[in-house]
């Protein structure tokens, strides 16, 4: 890097772009941290250097995305042939994919997966010194590599990987074909890296793994997750502590009671949600099991926020399917859901399966069930009206650069008066008015 830097005349810059998920995000800050180390100065513009694109693959539509944004890239390069353009992540786990993009993107320098991030600088000295497309795919791995530099999008919070990999095959999901089956990490060393990510001033944590719940199952010495949560509750100085994503077969009561009592997790839990689909997708629980759990989290914790997924148009759905997703929305009464059309992957047991739901059917079924969420939202979402709320800020308002953005404990969004200087910080603010998703406040002792 130094000598291509001398050579120019100026420094290397680098542009990092995320799909997908909080795994991917924070994937993405080791990206940039192992960047940054070896010489790249990070830029927000494609017009780059080094441009990496950290892919997903969960739906279609993300595919659609790279391919497209790959074309501009190469326009991009033909200007500046010092460029590299290198790709990784889920979608390059697919072997169709990286074949692709061999045949039709031969402008792209470097492919590598979602196992053997750590590589990254190795790989950019191979493609300086070989002048060849470089292509380092791992179909798995046995080592949990971490320690890497990492350059955070927040100094004030941090994701924070606890396992890798997925056990469950849902048959709609691609996830534990490109991000393997499940590793844990050892509880010392995620406590020993939220010790120094706390001691660096961040105050909340997230904890990361496909499915939290079945965390520590294939450790030496087995561990829970509600174990690993007392141990994280006891850190000095953290203040707040999340998690993603829990699944509801292996929601323990353990669980729900730590959660009860505790004075840092986060009073939020996302629970991706007729339970004939239920069995077809493999998720080995039914509704009325999932409506019970919803019940004991509300009994134990009244104030909860619940949020959820939900894929419309999986193959086989019929009407009372659908009225079944409904009543399920209904009954749990969730703050806000993540809903989807359902994307056909390739190489995943539902892909080929028939009585796939046409389009127009799919399209319906979707609207009325946004109409349904937004209802239920609407007629919840003014319970804090009127009541101060600890909101650690985070940003300046897009829309107004008087106002500052934060989230309570339960993830929802405050808009209220105060300056930059505020960001990173827990301040009480009283909610003056909801309007539906987020509240509009006023910080209280200001």
């Amino acid at each position: 890097v130094a000598d291509l830097q001398e050579k120019l005349g100026r420094p290397l810059t680098c542009c990092t772009q995320t799909f997908g998920c909080q795994m991917n995000a924070r994937d993405s800050e080791k990206l940039l941290g192992i960047l940054t180390e070896i010489g790249y100065v990070p830029v927000e513009t494609e017009e780059a250097d080094l441009v990496l694109y950290n892919t997903c693959t969960v739906r279609e539509n993300a595919n659609l995305r790279v391919y497209g944004r790959l074309g501009h890239l190469n326009g991009l390069k033909k200007k500046n042939p010092h460029m590299i353009i290198a790709l990784c992540g889920c979608m390059m786990q697919e072997t169709q994919v990286v074949e692709k993009i061999k045949q039709s993107y031969r402008f792209v320098d470097i492919m590598f997966g979602t196992f053997n991030i750590f590589k990254l600088a190795e790989l950019l000295y191979s493609r300086w010194t070989q002048e060849d497309q470089i292509i380092d795919i791992w179909d798995s791995t046995k080592e949990v590599v971490e320690e890497l530099p990492t350059m955070r999008k927040y100094p004030f919070k941090s994701g924070v990987n606890i396992m890798y990999g997925c056990n469950n095959f849902c048959s709609y999901c691609i996830v534990p074909y490109v991000r393997g089956r499940e590793k844990s990490r050892e509880p010392k060393e995620i406590i020993m890296e939220i010790e120094r990510l706390v001691k660096d001033g961040v105050k909340e944590v997230m904890l990361l793994g496909q499915n939290v719940n079945s965390y520590g199952k294939n450790l030496s010495v087995p561990v829970t997750f509600a174990e690993l949560l007392q141990e994280v509750e006891k850190i000095d100085g953290l203040e707040r502590i999340r998690f993603m994503t829990p699944h509801p077969k292996d929601l323990s009561d353990d669980l729900i009671d730590v959660m009860s009592k505790s004075k840092k997790i986060c009073n939020h839990v996302h629970l991706p949600g007729s339970s004939r689909l239920l069995k077809l997708m493999n998720r080995n629980y039914t509704k009325e099991h999932y409506l019970e759990l919803v019940d004991k989290i509300r009994s134990k914790m009244p104030d909860v926020s619940l949020t959820t997924d939900i894929i419309v148009g999986f193959p086989g759905e019929t009407e009372e399917d659908f009225e079944e997703t409904l009543d399920v929305v209904r009954k749990a009464k969730y703050d806000s859901a993540y809903t989807f059309i359902y994307s056909k992957r390739t190489g995943t047991p539902a892909a080929a399966m028939e009585n796939q739901v046409p389009e127009d059917v799919v399209k319906n079924r979707f609207n009325r069930l946004l109409e349904t969420v937004n209802e239920v939202s609407r007629s919840i979402s003014n319970r804090y009206e009127g009541t101060v709320q600890q909101v650690l800020v985070e940003d300046v308002d897009d829309h107004d650069a008087s106002y500052v953005t934060g989230r309570m404990t339960n993830n929802i969004l405050v808009h209220f008066p105060g300056s930059k200087d505020l960001i990173g910080t827990l301040v009480n603010v009283r909610l003056t008015e909801c309007r539906g998703f987020y509240y509009m406040g006023e910080q209280e002792n200001a």
